[in-house]
């Protein structure tokens, strides 16, 4: 890691000005999380907003001044904070309630698109160093063709788009998990953006692995406060992983009708990590075409959105995008697409070496003793009538076959030519035709 978390991180806003975005929005932000949340102490607006305490009390007397809230007089009795709590007026009620009219958003305060492309430029993706020890560590548990972690290095050190293509069942994708494993460390992601009064919705915990905070020893003597923008959550690198079912539309904002409020398209929810195109060629949309929409982003590092008005902005594109095929890049692309996409990599299959290697690797681990008469027969008499062409994924289907047999036949778990016979018959479908 070539940049220190601190250096990263977003500065916590000291007042409402430093928070960046309209007063009004932030106003009915606050009136709408009252609301919705019954929150009547700044310390509860302060949390449910991601403001600090001293913003939140600023906000606090702003709606106090506009007669938006008023109140309520200290509590009383056990557990009773000493807070003052507040409530809304009438007037206050009415213009929440106004607010959602206009959009359902309630809660963390968003991020201004602005600020959010500073925080973007600071923990770029395109920052890191990448070294061959480091991916070489991601990389341990995968058996790779010689050569191959010297192809990749430079390509995620660079931080431009990748395509890996060669025959299924090699590993593309586990390779591609390694990759995310090797950017290693951690960059905040906005819980929601603000461009021209909308809020589009950015963190989403399906994607995004939050890394929370020590909890604070309460018996310590000095309080620590708050070491960045809590609008932000601090996440790994995410990794967002599409295959056939991958459609343009989903590159798009996603409009909710009923909130009226946006979510980021999945490149945004990606950004400072890893977008993962598998099985490119699967997808109802032609391989060109999809390729022909990142052709922007991955050459100016921005991206092109819509508002449901029409209105276009850019967002910054911050992404290291994994193509994977099983297709020859030649069958699905013209040149001009080929041109932009920065690195070409072929991973094929294994060697009977390294095949063996895997073999060895997954039997370990499954529990499966090894046995040279049916390891002999395997790669005599059944790899030849395929052309002796290995893949990845063959020990790990044929061992869990055996497996399966020796389970239903109720014996211990063992590799005879036999049960190899019985594992191959499903690894592959017999020729000829089925009469209907």
């Amino acid at each position: 890691m070539n940049m220190q978390i601190g250096a990263m991180a977003p500065q916590v806003p000291r007042s409402l000005e430093a928070a960046g975005l309209p007063m009004v929005m932030m106003r009915d932000i606050a009136l709408k999380t009252i609301f919705r949340m019954n929150a009547r102490l700044v310390s509860e607006v302060a949390r449910a907003t991601c403001l600090p305490v001293n913003v939140a009390q600023e906000l606090v007397d702003l709606l106090r001044g506009q007669k938006l809230i008023e109140a309520m007089g200290t509590l009383t009795g056990p557990g009773a904070s000493a807070e003052m709590p507040y409530q809304l007026t009438e007037a206050g009620r009415a213009r929440a309630l106004d607010a959602l009219a206009q959009s359902e958003y309630f809660g963390a305060m968003p991020v201004p698109l602005t600020d959010y492309r500073e925080q973007v430029a600071k923990q770029s993706v395109r920052n890191l160093t990448m070294t061959r020890d480091r991916l070489q560590a991601a990389m341990g548990h995968l058996v790779l063709p010689p050569g191959l972690i010297g192809q990749l290095g430079p390509a995620i050190g660079a931080g431009r788009s990748i395509l890996m293509y060669g025959p299924p069942g090699n590993g593309k994708s586990s390779i591609s998990n390694g990759i995310r494993a090797a950017l290693g460390d951690l960059v905040y992601v906005p819980r929601a953006l603000e461009y021209g009064g909308q809020v589009i919705t950015v963190y989403d915990p399906i994607i995004h692995a939050s890394i929370e905070d020590a909890p604070e020893d309460p018996n310590a003597l000095r309080r620590s406060t708050t070491r960045f923008d809590t609008r932000y959550v601090r996440c790994e690198r995410p990794t967002v992983v599409t295959g056939g079912e991958l459609s343009l539309d989903m590159l798009d904002l996603v409009y909710n009708p009923v909130a009226r409020t946006y979510q980021a398209p999945l490149q945004l929810k990606a950004t400072g990590g890893v977008f993962i195109v598998d099985d490119l060629g699967r997808q109802a949309e032609p391989p060109q075409k999809l390729v022909n929409r990142w052709i922007v982003p991955l050459e100016e590092n921005r991206d092109i959105l819509a508002l449901q008005s029409g209105e276009k902005f850019e967002v910054p594109f911050d992404t290291l995008v994994i193509f994977s095929t099983n297709f020859h890049p030649n069958e699905i692309f013209d040149q001009a697409a080929l041109r932009r996409i920065f690195f070409k990599i072929r991973v094929d299959g294994p060697s009977q070496e390294d095949f063996l290697k895997i073999f060895a690797l997954v039997a370990r681990k499954k529990k499966m003793p090894l046995s040279q008469a049916a390891l002999i027969h395997l790669l005599k008499a059944k790899y030849p009538t395929i052309g002796n062409v290995y893949a990845n994924y063959q020990p790990v289907f044929l061992i869990d076959q055996i497996i399966s047999i020796c389970e239903f036949e109720g014996i211990p778990y063992q590799m005879t030519p036999e049960l190899i016979d019985r594992a191959w018959d499903n690894m592959f479908v017999r020729e000829g035709a089925v009469v209907r």
